[in-house]
């Protein structure tokens, strides 16, 4: 690595780390500058829970989900390196006798070099970060361990500036997970490989948003984990039962009772008054709440008599949620749902999903290109290229009255 370069990082985390408002934003942008930075295909940073003394990631970059993993404190190198607050580079893990492997192990995939370095308040070791295997194939170098040293020095200033607390929920219990998952288009002889191995679990009573550029296979994603769309390769589960290659018996009772769609178009049925359109889809489900109850739900108690063209967009929002929850779904999927309404519709709409979340012990999964929305969510998954380029936990995630954009 030249001086220059050198010099230009360290500054660009300075300036992330002091700019950012939250910590987790802080630590996270500082993260993803040494991953670039350094050409690596993953990296985490991990925050001790002084409570239960263990470790927990708050940020990852790479293809693995770690989300829902945690270590003891001093297991592993992460625990390692967090115990004793001594940084270490390994250039080849395959012949260092003394590595003793990395959560991303554990997640699928193989270490092959890294530098875990640990992070540090005034008193004490907090936690470490990590990042491992360049792309290239090259090994770290001395140079590349100053920076990350540097990284953690500054981290441990904005840490102890911003204040610290952190006590993580452990064992949440996961309610879809995607392994490996692909999907390919084909048209005459071009393939499509929209989505190239995704691994993520979303666990049940938790708030996830999506977020990535157009193309990179947010609603391709969203639209298998809800079943209406197929995967090519790999496996989705759900609740344990396997869905990758469902019947369509499977199909059919999946989509009616299990899961609640709300899309950027509201899709009601124009000839149909609001409570009739809830009604309509309570009707076809096994235990469904009343559709009144589901209308009141979202505050619209007073309009249930209106047809569509009588309402709103954010009314014909709120009527296509309670559409969705009137049939006490277990997980609701969200394409946009804000994408068509102005910001004080957007966020009466985006209270109501948050209620959800809260009251209902109901799971969302919201694609959107908003990254201000993604404040209020308990993990932010990104995407690149077909990939998870991200997942962020958020410490302190905002309500939907406090999102300004």
């Amino acid at each position: 690595m030249d001086n220059s370069k050198y010099t230009k990082a360290t500054w660009l985390i300075m300036e992330r780390l002091l700019e950012s408002e939250t910590l987790d934003d802080s630590l996270a942008g500082a993260l993803e500058i040494i991953v670039a930075e350094l050409d690596s295909e993953a990296g985490a940073i991990w925050l001790l829970d002084q409570k239960s003394g263990r470790l927990a990631p708050v940020f990852h970059i790479g293809p693995a989900d770690i989300s829902n993993l945690s270590i003891e404190n001093g297991i592993g190198t992460e625990g390692s390196v967090a115990k004793n607050g001594k940084p270490v580079m390994i250039s080849n893990t395959a012949s260092d006798s003394g590595y003793e492997g990395t959560v991303f192990d554990d997640a699928g995939l193989k270490t092959k070099s890294l530098i875990c370095v640990p992070l540090k308040n005034v008193k004490e070791s907090i936690g470490c970060f990590i990042i491992v295997n360049k792309n290239d194939g090259r090994h770290y170098n001395e140079e590349e361990l100053l920076l990350c040293e540097h990284m953690a020095a500054l981290a441990g200033m904005t840490i102890a500036e911003k204040g610290f607390f952190i006590e993580f929920e452990e064992n949440k219990e996961v309610l879809a997970s995607l392994k490996n998952v692909t999907k390919q288009f084909r048209t005459g002889d071009n393939v499509n490989v929209v989505l190239k191995g995704i691994n993520l679990d979303i666990y049940k009573n938790e708030f996830v948003v999506v977020l990535g550029e157009s193309g990179c296979g947010k609603t391709t994603m969203m639209n298998i984990i809800g079943c209406m769309d197929s995967l090519t390769s790999g496996t989705l589960t759900i609740e344990g039962k396997d869905y990758s290659h469902p019947t369509d018996k499977d199909l059919t009772d999946f989509r009616r009772d299990y899961v609640g769609f709300i899309f950027q178009q509201y899709n009601l049925m124009p000839n149909l008054t609001a409570l009739e359109n809830v009604r309509f889809i309570a009707e076809l489900c096994k235990n469904p709440m009343p559709a009144e109850e589901a209308l009141a739900k979202v505050n619209l108690s007073d309009r249930a008599g209106n047809y569509p063209g009588q309402l709103s967009g954010g009314q014909q929002q709120r009527v296509s949620i309670a559409r969705a929850i009137v049939k006490r779904p277990s997980l609701i999927l969200a394409d946009e749902p804000t994408a068509a309404l102005d910001y004080a519709t957007s966020i009466e709409v985006l209270q109501v999903i948050e209620d959800i979340v809260k009251t209902k012990g109901t799971t969302v999964l919201m694609v959107t290109h908003n990254a201000e929305i993604a404040k209020m969510a308990d993990r932010v998954v990104k995407l690149r290229n077909g990939k998870i380029s991200s997942i962020k936990r958020n410490l302190e995630p905002l309500h939907a009255k406090e999102l300004v954009w």
